[in-house]
């Protein structure tokens, strides 16, 4: 029982550790890190807070170094995604009715406890299994999952304060509920934060969760488990589920008590979502909530105007931090003529700096991409682009997957703007760029707003005033989050809250108010002090 209104603690942005080399951060994370990465881990999966080992495993292998084995997951089989459903349900029944501060503060202690004891475990678990440096691991796996947690707890408390008006005689009220059922939450490889942000918002309003880590991310997913049965979140509230994902989401999504999906992953899996919540709507107890982030083909446009280096950094971060594996890199670039000698060599610098190799070894920019299967798409783009004459590798082009997966940050010139990986989702250390004569600028803003399906991110650069004024109107639908003079990443919880729509998703806004509020049902209560005992109204008359 509440028993006064609650103030939680300012959200604020985690600082980011520097991980200097030297400094005890660094030490210690990296002792971490080589101490997980010689350990062999055994992760169960969760249902209803018992920890399941099937003996059905499949071995974790780090990307960049494929050869070596950190452990094992175990695999669920249908019948525990079934028991899922019940344990989720009978959880239901306490969480649902647990008060708003009681929520909070487990989230808020999750918050608290990443950003200590927890924080160089998660850090390293990411750069084992994600094959993230130093930096990209801190600002995922601690920085952004505390910014999550905080942040929702604030944006909670500003939804269930929000109040209608009353009228003399009448007390209006509004009820956030959860919603009636479970949310499934699907999560991918690429962002810890995401894999914690997903089944935690649903879960801090009042919602129980299935969540299906992706099979490349299980590693660092088990230590989010681990943090929040620490923090102390009830036993069924979120239910970590591994195992074959055609059997997960045919038993849930044909589940009468299905009440929502919160996804980021791949456009065509979420299409195929969509349309079985459609053929079964009849079905569920209520509408479900369809929140989706999906793909991207992330563009940077420059005017004649621009600064070359400051675009030529943009592409060197934006397309290949975290080896373009973020939904929001850059891959393709529309730059002018005018710019373009200065640009190229700026960013062919750029590249051949880069260190690859080893999360282990902070000095590595560059670390392998996620797994054989997308080594192997995105070589054969390479070698395609080595054999088309409306193509031109300039750095980069080279692959190797003797010990782990690495693809070299390459930069494709085109002469056709319609040219594949211009319009096709990579994934990876790809950029493609175009040149055109500096009086088509306008022109090729419409090329950037029609080429491709998708709507995540986008960058312009212009150091007019006017020019940024038109570009930023003329691509209004052509990215969810845009960037002025800057690169197309980095998303801050609390500053850019992150999303797109067309193919990219529902643009819901991950780490926002906006999201929060798809996780509640609302109820509007009116409570009349003296109700009235006659049903003649005064224009009747006598």
């Amino acid at each position: 029982m509440s028993n006064g209104f609650f103030k939680v603690p300012k959200a604020v942005n985690e600082p980011v550790n520097a991980y200097v080399p030297g400094s005890v951060e660094h030490t210690d994370l990296i002792d971490t890190y080589n101490k997980m990465f010689n350990e062999q881990v055994d992760i169960p999966f969760y249902i209803g807070g018992k920890e399941y080992r099937t003996g059905n495993t499949v071995d974790i292998h780090p990307p960049h170094d494929h050869k070596h084995c950190v452990g094992k997951y175990h695999m669920a089989d249908k019948e525990h995604i079934e028991l899922a459903v019940v344990k989720a349900a009978e959880a239901r029944e306490k969480w649902a009715k647990t008060s708003w501060e009681h929520r909070a503060a487990i989230f808020l202690k999750a918050a608290d406890l990443l950003a200590g004891p927890y924080r160089y475990r998660m850090v390293a678990a990411t750069m084992i299994a994600q094959s993230k440096n130093v930096m990209q691991g801190e600002i995922d796996a601690s920085c952004e999952l505390i910014d999550f947690l905080r942040f929702n707890v604030e944006f909670m408390t500003q939804i269930y304060s929000n109040q209608p008006e009353s009228s003399p005689g009448v007390w209006n009220r509004m009820q956030y509920r959860p919603l009636e059922g479970f949310v499934y939450a699907i999560t991918p490889f690429n962002f810890t934060a995401i894999a914690g942000n997903l089944p935690a918002a649903p879960a801090m309003m009042g919602n129980v969760v299935i969540w299906k880590p992706a099979r490349s991310q299980v590693y660092s997913a088990n230590v989010i488990m681990e943090l929040f049965k620490e923090a102390g979140l009830p036993d069924g509230v979120i239910n970590m589920v591994t195992g074959n994902s055609g059997t997960i989401t045919d038993v849930l999504l044909n589940n009468k008590d299905f009440s929502g999906v919160h996804f980021t992953g791949s456009t065509p899996v979420f299409d195929s979502f969509w349309e079985t919540i459609g053929k079964n709507a009849k079905f569920y107890k209520s509408y479900p909530r369809i929140v989706g982030e999906t793909g991207g083909k992330d563009f940077i446009w420059a005017h004649p105007s621009s600064k070359a280096k400051a675009v030529a950094t943009a592409i060197s971060r934006g397309a290949f931090e975290y080896q373009g594996q973020k939904c929001s890199a850059a891959s393709r670039a529309y730059l002018p003529k005018s710019l373009w000698n200065d640009i190229r060599e700026f960013v062919i610098a750029d590249v051949n700096s880069f260190k690859t190799g080893t999360p282990g070894d902070s000095s590595n920019f560059i670390n392998a991409v996620i797994d054989n299967r997308a080594f192997k798409k995105l070589s054969g783009y390479l070698d395609q682009a080595k054999k088309d004459t409306d193509a031109e590798i300039i750095v980069g082009g080279g692959y190797d997957d003797s010990v782990g997966y690495f693809i070299e940050p390459t930069v494709i010139l085109t002469t056709n703007p319609q040219y594949e990986t211009m319009c096709t989702e990579l994934f990876g250390p790809i950029i493609t760029i175009y040149v055109y004569e500096d009086d088509q600028w306008e022109d090729v803003l419409d090329l950037v707003d029609k080429t491709g399906e998708y709507a995540l991110t986008g960058a312009i650069f212009s150091q007019d005033r006017y020019i940024i004024d038109l570009a930023t109107d003329k691509l209004e639908n052509a990215a969810g989050n845009f960037y002025i003079n800057d690169k197309p990443t980095g998303a801050v919880v609390g500053q850019q809250p992150f999303g797109g729509a067309r193919g990219s998703g529902t643009n819901d806004k991950a780490g926002s108010i906006w999201n929060l509020l798809r996780w509640v049902s609302n109820r509007t209560l009116k409570e009349t002090f003296v109700p009235p005992t006659d049903y003649r109204y005064p224009f009747l008359g006598e």
